[in-house]
Formats: structure tokens, C-alpha cells, sequence
């Protein structure tokens, strides 16, 4: 709970006491919960000014506007244009000069009777900050997590308070703020997995930033950002589409990082179960990549966001270490084919044990998850010489070794795993869980990113030869990562 330590119910109250606020609650497919709040906690008069239900599809076209998709960013903000607009039209020479408008709004899929539903919502609150000021936007991506409909409704119902009084009383620390949405709710009932600031008294704000907070704080496990920097949901960037993903540190990108994602896709996109036109294609951080000293250090963060925007991909931020976690939230927005891209050094990573040790199943309950519906991994080889460096530094005596070849590259078929795991490795790479990339620039997989980092730190002689060119330029325009 936040420092105030106020209760929902304060907290609407409070609104409701103050003759400054006034709006409109428009809410649509978990009741009228966050209305009903208001309305329970005494005195609404002085601050609702109108509350409505448009559950039916057609009566909601009607009113907003063609949407597509109904539980979606774009009806949300149909609903509060459309809401703040008739406030502003019928009220403001009545009360403008002394009043704050406001316009609450959210769409939502609660859990349905046969409980087979994704249950997720957009809500959101267009305000004043002073009395005939410019408008300001707060947006919410929700996921419910209780597993009876009442109950969805009941969290929804508080956060909704929890956005209405946050909007005006903690919009200034962006900090307080978010650890106020799950003020009596608990982060074991709802997932908050994007916010955005939008409003000329934001401007100092980066959603980029605060949409990682909410990573940072447990309101949720993975956050997105498209090729242009910008936040987005992952069920709407995702529908109905393919994904190929790239984890790494990308401190910076490297030619080899740019080659083992280019090389994928065109493997990728060679599948018959594949539409070329249809597949997004990001790299991935972990919150353990962007750890500096126990604390994420947001100007890093954001420079690693913007030197893979410049090679044209997006981002996904997450907090799962394991792979087989990333299959499965990926996995919970996709349908179509997964492809997940990495180096030898990370496959042989998949198949230590001592991640497993807290599941029943061990390995192979992880594994279930990780190749689950059309999951494959995409190996990019590397010179022997590096693998047995990587080993050495970072394997930690974990018994993998790979045989040497007449070409020198590690690959699928000459990586030996430890002993007793060797056939399942077999298994996994049999049955087409595991595919070697092709044409790979040889000369890339000399690269080692750690050596890579040094000589873009010191700018030693040619040091943005081991980088795409548009990286290059980025970290000369603006100065990142000198040391």
C-alpha cells in the first residue's frame, strides 16, 4: 500500500468530497463496479455527473464509433473523447471556472461462464489539472487474475478508484502513483502491464520508463515497446500473428546480434505454417541484464531501447530469467508459430538443471512448457575458440562440450550437453525442436559482446567496425556508453 495508507473507500470519498472534481464513469463488460464505488462511499452527487453501460455492440458503435475490437486501446480512447467532449460542451459555462473535468473510462473481458476467456481490460482517465486547463491522459493495460467473474469485477472496481484519485493526487511523482494502483487489490489479483502519460504537464515523463517501473515494482512481468520506441500492448501488437525473439544484452547491438535475427527470419518466414507478412520480430531484456549494483539504471535502459529501435525492431522487457517462461507468456498472446533465437552458449544453458530445481517435473516439466504448441528454437553457431571462452567464464563446470569439427563452428550437431542429459537433447533435436541457422556471417562469430562493450566504451581504434552502422551513429550522435 502506498505511504497515505488511505482505503478505496477513503480514497473515493475524498474525490467525492471535493467540489472541484466532476466527471463521467462509462464502463463497459465488468459491471459498473468502479461507478459503484463511488457511489457506496456517500456524497457522489457532488462528482458524478453521469454514469453508462454500453454493452451492446451495436449501441456501442453508435455511440463511439467504429473500433474493431471492443476490449481495446482504441475504444478506450473513443470513450473518453467522446465523454469528456459532452462534458466540456454542457458544463463548462455552468462550472468551468471552478471545476476539474474528468472522463473515466474502461472496457473489459471478465472471466466468462465457462471460464475460457482472456480476462484483460483497457481503462483510463482523461483530466484537468486546474479548472479550464489543458486535458491530460493516463492509460492502463489491466490483466484480472482471480478466477471467479465477482471477483475480477470487485478488483476492477478498486483500481478504478485507485486511477481516479491517483490522476489528481499523484500524477506529480510518477513513483507514488504506480505503487498506489494496488492499494487494497495486492499484486496477486491484478497485473497493471502498461501505463502512458499523455498531457502537457507529462512532457517530462518517459512511458518508457514508466511502463519499466511497473516491472520493477512486481505490477507486472514483461512490458513491449514497438521499432519507433513507442509502449504497446503485447495481446494487440501480437494478434493473429507470428513472433521470432532475440534475448541478449544488446550493450549495444552487435553485427552478430543483427546477423543471428536476420538470418532467423529468413528461416522463419520459409515455413509453410508462417505468413511473411504476418510475423513481429523483437529482441528481448531481462530485468537481470539491465541490473547495475541491485538497481535498474534507466538511462542504460533507455539507450539499449533506442539502439534496437534504430535497426527497426522492437523490445520486450521481462523478468523471465527462464526460458520456458518467456515460451509461455508468449504463448499466451500468440497462436501461430514462436521461434526463439540464440547462440550455442545459450543452448547449452537451457539444459542445466539447477534452474528446474523448484518445479516438480524438473527439466522435463520445463521443457513441456518451453516446446509447447509450435515452439522452436533457432541456434546460431559459433567459433569454437569463443565457446570454450564463454565456458570457462560463465559455464561454471557444467560438464558441456562440443566436439571439434573440420570447419571449427559449434552447432546443434556437435554440442554435447552433460552426460545424462544428452538423450534428451536427442529427443528435443530429432524432433525438430532445435534448428541450426544457415549462411551465417563467419566472420561475426569471432564477436564477443564483452569485448565488444570494451572498445565502445574506451572508442578504441575501429570500434564501431564490430557494429551495424546505424548503431555506430546513434552511440556517436549521443554519446552512450563512454567511459
Amino acid at each position: 500500500m502506498s505511504a497515505e495508507n488511505l482505503s478505496v473507500e477513503e480514497k473515493a470519498l475524498r474525490i467525492n468530497l471535493d467540489p472541484s472534481k466532476y466527471g463521467t464513469f462509462a464502463e463497459i463488460g465488468a459491471g459498473q463496479e468502479v461507478a459503484r464505488n463511488f457511489f457506496q462511499a456517500g456524497g457522489a452527487a457532488g462528482t458524478v455527473a453521469k454514469t453508462m453501460s454500453a454493452y451492446d455492440m451495436k449501441f456501442s458503435d453508435a455511440i463511439y464509433g467504429d473500433a474493431g475490437r471492443y476490449v481495446s486501446r482504441k475504444r478506450l480512447v473513443q470513450m473518453m473523447e467522446h465523454e469528456y467532449t459532452l462534458l466540456e460542451e454542457r458544463l463548462s459555462e455552468a462550472r468551468g471556472s471552478e471545476t476539474h473535468f474528468f472522463a473515466f473510462a474502461n472496457t473489459v473481458s471478465a472471466l466468462n461462464y465457462q471460464k475460457t476467456n482472456e480476462c484483460h481490460g483497457w481503462m483510463g482517465i482523461r483530466f484537468q489539472l486546474e479548472p479550464q486547463g489543458a486535458y491530460h491522459d493516463v492509460i492502463l493495460h489491466v490483466r484480472m487474475l482471480d478466477r471467479e467473474n465477482r471477483l475480477q469485477q470487485e478488483a476492477i472496481g478498486m483500481l478504478g478508484v485507485n486511477l481516479v484519485y491517483g490522476a489528481f493526487h499523484k500524477t506529480r511523482n510518477p513513483d507514488d502513483f504506480i505503487a498506489s494502483l494496488i492499494d487494497g487489490i495486492g499484486l496477486q489479483r491484478i497485473e497493471v502491464d502498461m501505463i502512458e502519460f499523455n498531457g502537457p504537464n507529462f512532457e517530462q515523463f518517459d512511458n518508457r520508463i514508466l511502463c519499466l517501473k511497473l516491472t520493477e515494482n512486481g505490477l507486472t512481468h514483461a512490458i513491449m515497446f514497438d521499432e519507433n520506441g513507442y509502449v504497446v500492448q503485447a495481446s494487440e501488437k501480437l494478434y493473429k500473428k507470428s513472433c521470432l525473439i532475440e534475448r541478449g544484452s544488446f550493450r549495444p547491438v552487435t553485427q552478430v546480434n543483427l546477423d543471428m535475427l536476420e538470418t532467423a527470419k529468413t528461416q522463419f518466414v520459409q515455413r509453410e505454417d508462417v505468413d511473411e507478412g504476418k510475423v513481429e520480430v523483437f529482441m528481448e531484456l531481462t530485468l537481470g541484464n539491465l541490473l547495475n549494483e541491485g538497481d535498474v539504471n534507466h538511462e542504460d535502459f533507455i539507450a539499449r531501447i533506442e539502439v534496437i529501435n534504430s535497426c527497426g525492431y522492437g523490445v520486450l522487457v521481462s523478468n523471465y530469467f527462464e526460458y520456458f517462461k518467456l515460451s509461455s507468456y508468449l504463448r499466451s498472446h500468440v497462436r501461430n508459430p514462436i521461434g526463439l533465437v540464440m547462440g550455442l552458449n545459450n543452448l547449452a544453458d537451457i539444459f542445466k538443471e539447477q534452474y528446474y530445481q523448484a518445479l516438480d517435473g524438473g527439466i522435463l516439466e520445463a521443457f513441456g512448457v518451453l516446446f509447447k504448441d509450435n515452439v522452436k528454437i533457432y541456434a546460431y553457431p559459433i567459433e569454437h575458440e569463443n565457446f570454450e571462452r564463454y565456458r570457462k567464464q560463465i559455464g561454471r563446470g557444467d560438464n558441456v562440450v562440443a566436439e571439434v569439427n573440420e570447419d571449427g563452428l559449434v552447432t546443434t550437431e556437435n554440442l554435447m550437453v552433460a552426460q545424462n542429459l544428452r538423450n534428451l537433447y536427442k529427443y528435443v533435436r530429432e524432433n525438430g525442436f532445435l534448428e541450426d541457422l544457415k549462411n551465417c556471417n563467419r566472420t561475426n562469430m569471432r564477436l564477443f559482446s564483452r569485448d565488444v562493450f570494451e572498445r565502445v566504451q574506451a572508442r578504441s581504434e575501429n570500434w564501431n567496425e564490430c557494429l551495424p552502422e546505424c548503431v555506430a551513429q546513434l552511440i556517436e550522435k549521443k554519446g552512450l556508453w563512454k567511459s
